[in-house]
């Protein structure tokens, strides 16, 4: 008979992608889930994971396993969370994948009172700007914009429903090289531009009164988007180029007068973020509650 705690190794490094992030994630050390999973092969008798120095992958047996157990053990977990209804107060982990815009912009309204709401709650926040199966990386939910949020998955607002992409520069940047008038103009100034993960580098959209303008910026400085953005804004602050990003990341600037607003009338609004998760009939009580608790905040 296989031992649980051996099965849930394996299923931990298959859906991981490897023992290190099974590790991260479930808090044992790597030599532990590796010999974990070992004794499970040793009891099925048949390979379930190819090793190599570089990754680790499901056999064919393996991965019928994994499609096998995932069911079982969600209707476990499931199963063992509604004793948490019968706490005063809901209990356990709820580990979150957010952008880091998000975790910049909004969660730090809604952290302080849900941790105060729900003291037995672990709250995880996972910052990671690159598009996120749920499943494979152990996260309860996910925090997305609408074009990069997974199908099929229940959607809740959060934080506040229309956001605006701004544009800024320096004081002296703009006394040196001029205001910009229109959007067209930023083809003859100096942008300071973003990456994401995938390579791909996105253009600079405007739009007033009806009419949108796409501009492929030009500049000396690329950071990473996500990531470098507090690069590209000090780089602004230094009067370096402009900088296009989410209005409330520059707003404190533009209060203080360190940086000016710029085409403001052409900045383009969007839909804000929402929670995400899969829909299925009994939610983690922890995942429940933060559900809960998001509408009662005001933005």
């Amino acid at each position: 008979m296989a031992d649980l705690q051996d099965i849930g190794a394996f299923v931990a490094v298959a859906k991981h992608g490897g023992f290190r992030g099974a590790a991260r994630m479930t808090g044992n050390s790597a030599s532990q889930l590796s010999e974990a999973v070992r004794r499970l092969e040793a009891a099925l008798g048949v390979r379930l994971l190819n090793r190599t120095t570089r990754s680790v992958a499901t056999t064919d047996a393996g991965q019928r396993l994994l499609e096998q157990l995932m069911p079982a053990l969600g209707a476990v977990e499931s199963a063992l969370d509604v004793v948490n209804g019968f706490r005063d107060r809901p209990a356990g982990r709820l580990r979150l994948n957010v952008p880091l815009s998000v975790s910049k912009l909004v969660l730090p309204r809604i952290i302080p009172p849900f941790i105060a709401a729900y003291p037995d709650i672990c709250l995880e926040i996972i910052v990671d700007d690159s598009f996120v199966d749920l499943q494979r990386s152990g996260c309860d939910a996910g925090v997305r914009y609408e074009e990069h949020m997974e199908l099929d998955m229940v959607a809740i607002p959060i934080g506040p429903r229309r956001q605006r992409f701004a544009l800024a520069a320096s004081p002296d940047y703009l006394r040196q090289h001029g205001l910009p008038k229109r959007p067209e103009d930023l083809l003859r100034h100096t942008c300071l531009r973003g990456r994401f993960s995938s390579g791909a580098m996105p253009d600079w959209e405007f739009e007033h009164k009806g009419k949108k303008v796409i501009i492929k910026p030009a500049g000396p400085l690329i950071v990473s988007l996500g990531a470098g953005a507090d690069l590209k804004v000090d780089a602004a602050l230094a009067g370096a180029g402009l900088v296009y990003l989410f209005e409330d990341w520059l707003k404190p600037y533009m209060e203080r007068g360190e940086l000016e607003p710029v085409l403001e009338r052409w900045w383009p609004a969007f839909n804000g973020p929402s929670l995400y998760y899969p829909g299925r009939r009994y939610l983690p009580a922890p995942l429940r509650a933060f559900a809960d608790f998001i509408p009662t905040m005001r933005w």
